[in-house]
């Protein structure tokens, strides 16, 4: 918590408080300008009715009148990211300490599964997928974009992946660092921590991007992801930190560790040339890293039917329910993962 005397009081201005603590969490200006958008919006709300609630006295009953009254006037995608940042917002001012309880908890609850958090996204088949693959050349650019499409993480843990983090059955050229305890014993698997935050050291280096995992993940490496993989370590430059990242820039920034802005250009650089991006064309069209992510994640629950085993890939799911599938990763994860994962090369 804060321990500016200028920083905003939690009984005074909790949402201020709030906004504060995702800051030194290491969260970008950028999701801390998505939060402050909604969270005043909802404020507003509480504050302009008839009898003006405070946000730390909120009931379910505002929460949902609040979803309700959204509803018509924003697509519903948006209602869905407008309740998972209030839900986030009590949720953690309950964890420390500051609320008493989430009205959050209920709401989002009882709002119907099928809500979609991503925007209405161009559709991609395997096939035309397979072309754009096709056409990335470059072993680090390869090896970026189907660890994203092969793996659904987000831009930001791919920077933050180490070599560490990597253990491949049949390793190929590496630096002599051995893998995470984690990974002993889980050949051919990624680890995705959850511990690297923007501004703050991790493995002794200092990071540009956070990890967004709500627990650590154990990803498994398919034939095709090991192979694009070893072709990349097999050319990586050597780097100067110790923390011996996994990709690191081959331009300019020669042996540095690659930064999201890098990941955005490199994806968005090919999706230009494949028509596939476009400038003002918006998540609604164009491919972006985190297209990848929604291309993993519904190609995968299509192929499964297991919305469990996607949800662990992609780090979303809570404590207990990881615990069951770290438990079964051997057998339910790998097993799933392996027999239907898609081909991309």
């Amino acid at each position: 918590m804060s321990t500016d005397a200028t920083a905003p009081d939690a009984d005074s201005d909790p949402v201020g408080y709030f906004l504060d603590d995702i800051t030194y969490h290491g969260k970008s200006d950028r999701t801390r300008a998505s939060y402050e958008r909604v969270l005043r919006d909802f404020e507003s709300y509480l504050t302009d009715g008839r009898q003006p609630v405070p946000v730390r006295e909120a009931s379910h009953r505002d929460c949902m009148a609040y979803v309700h009254n959204l509803r018509g006037t924003v697509e519903e995608s948006t209602v869905a990211t407008y309740a998972s940042y209030l839900h986030r917002f009590f949720a953690y001012m309950t964890q420390v300490g500051v609320f008493e309880s989430n009205p959050m908890a209920l709401v989002v609850e009882e709002m119907d599964e099928s809500i979609n958090t991503d925007p209405t996204r161009r559709e991609i088949d395997l096939p035309s997928m397979r072309s754009f693959v096709d056409r990335v050349s470059h072993p680090l650019e390869r090896a970026v974009v189907v660890t994203l499409l092969k793996t659904g993480m987000r831009a930001g843990e791919l920077c933050n992946l180490d070599v560490r983090d990597l253990n491949l059955d049949t390793p190929g050229p590496r630096p002599d660092v051995s893998v995470r305890a984690g990974l002993e014993g889980r050949p051919d698997s990624l680890f995705v921590a959850t511990e690297p935050t923007r501004g703050e050291k991790s493995n002794g280096e200092r990071r540009t991007a956070s990890n967004k995992r709500k627990r650590e993940t154990t990803v498994p490496v398919d034939t095709e992801l090991a192979s694009v993989l070893r072709r990349w370590l097999a050319i990586r430059p050597d780097t100067q930190s110790a923390a011996e990242p996994l990709f690191v820039s081959t331009s300019d920034s020669w042996g540095v560790r690659l930064t999201p802005n890098m990941v955005h250009h490199i994806v968005e650089s090919h999706a230009r040339e494949f028509g596939w991006y476009t400038d003002g064309g918006g998540a609604e069209e164009n491919v972006t890293p985190h297209y990848f992510r929604h291309f993993f994640t519904t190609h995968l629950r299509d192929r499964t039917g297991d919305r469990g085993v996607v949800k662990y890939l992609r780090g979303d799911v809570a404590q207990d329910v990881i615990d069951t599938y770290t438990h079964e990763w051997g057998t339910r994860i790998r097993d799933v993962y392996e027999a239907e994962i898609y081909s991309l090369l």
